[in-house]
C-alpha cells in the first residue's frame, strides 16, 4: 500500500461527503434551528456507539455557544438517567442507520415526555427518521475505510452537521465574543475579554512614584526595588508630571557627569502614557504596542491627574492576555 496515496483518498472521500451534504442543506435545515431557537430547556444529543462519541462533541459545542446542553447515554437512560430529562428540553438523536435499538426503545419515552426530536439519519425512510420531528440527512456516498464497514466519512458528515447546528444557532441568538469569553473564562479569549487594568495593576507600595525635587540617587533606588525599569514623577499636588525609565537613565549618564545629585524633573520624560483603569487589559496591550513602551500609568478616569497604579507588559504576560 502506498499509504501516502491512501491518506489522500481517505481525505478526499471525507471531504466529498461534506460537500454533497452541502448541497442537501435546505429548509429543514432552518426548521431544525428553529426548534433549537425556541427550545425553553437543553439540548440533549443521544447516540450509540461512534454516533454516542460524535453526539457528546456536539453537545460540547452547543454548550461553549451559548446553548446548554449535554449527552444521554440511551441505554443509561432507559435504567434511570431519564430522570435528567425535562418536558421543555430538544433532542436530537443521531444513527446512520436510523434503526439502532437502543435509540428506538426510547421513542415511547420521548412522545410520553412531549419533547421536540430532531434526529440525524443516514437513511431518510428510516424509523428513526419517521420519528422526528424534523429529520437532516447525514447519508454519505461511501466510507473511507476500505471495507466499508468503519463509521468514518459518515461521522466526520455528522460531526460537521452538528458544527453548523451550533454554528447557525449562536448567529441566531447574537452570541458575541463578550458572551464566549464569559463561558471560556480561563482561555486566551476570556482573559482577553473579561480582565481589566485594574486586575493587573501595581498599587501601594509596589507602585514606584517619586516627586520632581527627587535626587536621582533615590530615583534609581525607587526603579530598581520596584522592579518595574521605571518610576513615575509628580508635582507638589500629586499630579503625574513625567516618567523615568531605563532609557532615560541611560541618555541622563551621557549628558550628566553628576546624575546622582540631579533632581528627577531634570531627566524625566514628560506627558507620560496613561489608561483608565476600567479599561481592558487588552487595550492596556494595544496601547504599549502602538507607543512601543512597556508600561502604563493608571488613572480612576479620563481627566485626572493623581494616578492610583501602573501597568506592565510581564503582567500582561503572565496574565495570559498577550
Amino acid at each position: 500500500m502506498d499509504i501516502v496515496k491512501e491518506a489522500k483518498r481517505v481525505l478526499r472521500v471525507e471531504a466529498q461527503s461534506l460537500l454533497d451534504l452541502a448541497e442537501r442543506i435546505d429548509e429543514t435545515f432552518s426548521q431544525a434551528v428553529e426548534l433549537l431557537y425556541r427550545c425553553k430547556g437543553k439540548v440533549v444529543l443521544m447516540g450509540m456507539g461512534k454516533s454516542g462519541l460524535v453526539g457528546r462533541k456536539i453537545a460540547s459545542t452547543f454548550a461553549s455557544t451559548g446553548t446548554p446542553a449535554f449527552f444521554l447515554h440511551p441505554a443509561e437512560g432507559v435504567n434511570g438517567d431519564f430522570g435528567m430529562l425535562a418536558k421543555e428540553d430538544v433532542i436530537i438523536a443521531i444513527s446512520n442507520s436510523g434503526e439502532t435499538r437502543e435509540l428506538l426503545e426510547v421513542l415511547p419515552l420521548i412522545k410520553r415526555y412531549g419533547n421536540r426530536l430532531i434526529t440525524l439519519t443516514g437513511n431518510i425512510h428510516s424509523t428513526l427518521a419517521r420519528a422526528g420531528d424534523v429529520n437532516l440527512d447525514i447519508r454519505v456516498k461511501e466510507e473511507a475505510c476500505p471495507l466499508g464497514l468503519a463509521p468514518t466519512a459518515s461521522t466526520t458528515a455528522t460531526l460537521a452537521i452538528g458544527d453548523a447546528l451550533a454554528i447557525a444557532l449562536m448567529g441566531k441568538k447574537d452570541f458575541k465574543e463578550e458572551d464566549f469569553a464569559i463561558l471560556h473564562p480561563g482561555g486566551t479569549l476570556g482573559k482577553r475579554l473579561l480582565l481589566k487594568v485594574e486586575d493587573l495593576m501595581h498599587v501601594g507600595t509596589s507602585f514606584p512614584m517619586i516627586s520632581e525635587k527627587t535626587l536621582m540617587k533615590d530615583a534609581i533606588f525607587e526603579i530598581t526595588s520596584k522592579r518595574l525599569g521605571v518610576t513615575g514623577v509628580c508635582n507638589n499636588e500629586g499630579h503625574l508630571v513625567g516618567v523615568i525609565t531605563d532609557g532615560d537613565l541611560r541618555r541622563a549618564l551621557e549628558k550628566f557627569s553628576d546624575l546622582f545629585n540631579r533632581e528627577a524633573s531634570e531627566v524625566m520624560t514628560r506627558n507620560p502614557k496613561w489608561i483608565e483603569k476600567d479599561a481592558l487589559a487588552a487595550k492596556a496591550v494595544q496601547r504599549m504596542e502602538e507607543f512601543s513602551i512597556t508600561s502604563l500609568f493608571v488613572f480612576n478616569q479620563a481627566g485626572d491627574k493623581v494616578p492610583v497604579g501602573i501597568i506592565h507588559l510581564h503582567d500582561l504576560l503572565k496574565a495570559g492576555v498577550v
